[in-house]
């Protein structure tokens, strides 16, 4: 087989790799990365594709699919069934939202979505003497890795990975076997984020200080889980408050409940997003805004959506506070506002007076987890580090070869790989 990088080198982003044979070309993934112009993987022609495998729904892995389906290809789309719908509803945000062109149309989503394919987890695939499966990822709901197989070669995908599990998801299934060929996400190979119980415990303080003062917590996050896991945290702690949810995390909502086969403990899950309140309309958001509550809703970098409402609102008051728990991206409003305590409204930059923290809910590995897997994988791999910084990818190739003796490089966009 041979492996050519199409995105994702040395960038967190457009991640995309096409895996190839004597018979077929199989595309991992075909992302984009949005930056004030989107930025998009390197060309493959649609024609020459035999089939797309997608890891999971966020628009750095899916968003840039429906430019393959703008002429009359056609091949199927494999991923599981929750990771077709999300990806669905995301793309169709991207669309309407854009201010910047795009190659493609809702016409050509369409054409994707009816080119999908289910395949459960653990479930071989067969396309031209490749065989294709996916697994558990525990990064979002129905996310999976992907081990392609031709001629007694096995590559791993990690795609984006999560071996702790969460209070949604469980933990990734690395029960994969050997391989000869290793595409490992880079994400925090640098960076030990801290643990999971701490950032509850954090959050939960300062949502009681805030709720305790009289104010109100606005908490902007990605709709797609990390809403859903910040409402789980806040429930299964016994938050005694008012939560709320708001924006496209009510589309998701639904979406998750369709699945329960793919949450950790689906009743319980059922049960707090249920306990919820779902709001729907401007008269109650109106009236919320000025209720000790907390408040969840996109977009987790502030970039639109319902958070531009209630950031407007909740901003003025020193009594509020605003919990940021999705990552901020550089030159995001969400990054502004981490940095210099400011946001900007109708075109002129204010000072935020309501109290602004960080949390650490990261659906990525840490560094020591990365490191985990390594040490479970069997065989003696190539590793290719992708799906982070520069220095990230770079210094964490190096440290694979140092600790493991594997054959580790940080790719660039272009290069080609054979095993």
């Amino acid at each position: 087989m041979e492996i050519k990088i199409l995105g994702a080198a040395k960038e967190v982003g457009r991640s995309a790799f096409l895996v190839s044979n004597d018979n077929s070309n199989v595309l991992m993934d075909y992302g984009v990365l949005l930056k004030k112009e989107p930025q998009f993987p390197l060309h493959v022609k649609p024609k020459d594709l035999h089939a797309i495998v997608l890891s999971h729904a966020h628009l750095d892995h899916s968003g840039f699919i429906p430019s393959l389906f703008s002429s009359s290809s056609k091949f199927p789309i494999l991923s599981t069934n929750p990771t077709i719908e999300l990806s669905q509803l995301l793309i169709e945000d991207m669309i309407k939202i854009s201010g910047f062109y795009l190659p493609f149309e809702n016409i050509d989503l369409d054409k994707m979505v009816k080119c999908h394919k289910n395949l459960e987890y653990r479930q071989p695939y067969n396309i031209n003497e490749i065989n294709i499966t996916l697994y558990e990822s525990g990064h979002v709901l129905g996310g999976s890795t992907i081990v392609v197989e031709n001629s007694g070669k096995r590559i791993f995908y990690t795609g984006d990975i999560n071996t702790r599990g969460s209070k949604i998801l469980r933990p990734a299934d690395l029960d994969i076997d050997e391989i000869h060929l290793m595409i490992i996400e880079s994400t925090y190979s640098q960076t030990n984020q801290i643990p999971r119980s701490q950032a509850e415990k954090d959050l939960l303080e300062f949502a009681h200080k805030i709720i305790d003062n009289g104010g109100t917590l606005f908490i902007p996050a990605f709709s797609v889980e990390r809403a859903q896991e910040i409402a789980c945290v806040l429930k299964a702690n016994k938050f005694p408050h008012k939560i709320v949810m708001d924006g496209m995390a009510l589309k998701v909502n639904e979406i998750m409940l369709k699945y329960p086969e793919y949450i950790r403990d689906p009743k319980v899950f059922k049960k707090y997003i249920e306990e919820v309140e779902w709001i729907k309309d401007w008269k109650r958001r109106k009236r919320l805004i000025k209720e000790p509550c907390v408040i969840i809703s996109p977009a987790g970098m502030l970039v639109g959506g319902s958070a531009i409402f209630y950031m407007q609102n909740i901003m003025t008051s020193e009594n509020n506070g605003i919990a940021l728990v999705s990552y901020q991206g550089e030159n995001t409003p969400g990054r502004m506002l981490l940095d210099k305590g400011t946001f900007k409204l109708n075109g002129r930059i204010k000072k935020c007076l309501a109290e602004v923290k960080q949390f650490e809910f990261s659906g990525h590995n840490s560094r020591d987890e990365l490191f985990e897997i390594l040490d479970r994988i069997k065989g003696n791999p190539k590793v290719l580090t992708v799906h982070g910084d520069g220095n990230s990818c770079i210094r964490f190739a190096e440290e694979i070869n140092e600790k493991y003796g594997f054959d580790a490089i940080a790719p660039d966009s272009g290069d080609v790989f054979k095993i």
